[in-house]
């Protein structure tokens, strides 16, 4: 094989041989890539072909498909990184960096992604609507939060307080409070 290699290497023209190492390098890749695409499709045809046999549902093997997929794929990209070049230690440093930095700051920013992600599902639920009269009920004897909606943003559900006492303040409520509590709408 070797021999074949240098043959190959000296009929190559000279302008052609300082890009055979680059060429090698980004066949090397493609191969794996190609490897990691067969290996999935290779488990995608064992897992279909058990839930056939043992009539198993959908959703029961598409997760596990999904993680061997997901470690075959970071598999596959740390071997092409490791043929570029990238040594494992200094690979592995900023990995654990990153997520060392990601989960500081996941978890100094709780309450606001929280509430953003509350926000989408107010929208996608359709828990509310601007214009509905909802409460917020809350535990034992306390009153809960009662008004109509006037404003949803991305932190906070804005009420105008039903409480005639109150001639009409403002409720500013974190959108995270309404899947904490149960809620009472009118349309």
């Amino acid at each position: 094989m070797i021999e074949t290699l240098r043959s190959i290497h000296t009929q190559l023209p000279p302008w052609a041989d300082q890009w055979l190492d680059t060429v090698t390098l980004f066949g090397q890749i493609a191969a794996i890539a190609l490897i990691a695409l067969l290996a999935m499709r290779l488990v995608r045809r064992l897992t279909l072909r058990l839930a056939a046999k043992y009539g198993l549902p959908a959703p029961v093997v598409l997760l596990p498909r999904r993680a061997i997929n997901v470690a075959i794929g970071a598999a596959a990209f740390f071997w092409a990184l490791q043929r570029l070049g990238v040594s494992g230690p200094v690979l592995w440093t900023a990995f654990t960096g990153f997520v060392t930095v990601g989960a500081v700051a996941f978890f100094a920013a709780w309450s606001v992604l929280s509430n953003l992600f509350c926000t989408l599902l107010i929208f996608l639920t359709g828990a509310f609507r601007m214009g509905d009269l909802v409460e917020l009920l809350e535990t034992g004897d306390k009153p809960g939060y009662k008004g109509r909606v006037v404003d949803i943003n991305l932190v906070y559900t804005t009420l105008q307080d039903a409480d005639p006492e109150s001639s009409g303040a403002m409720l500013q409520l974190p959108n995270s409070l309404f899947f904490q509590r149960v809620l009472r709408r009118w349309r």
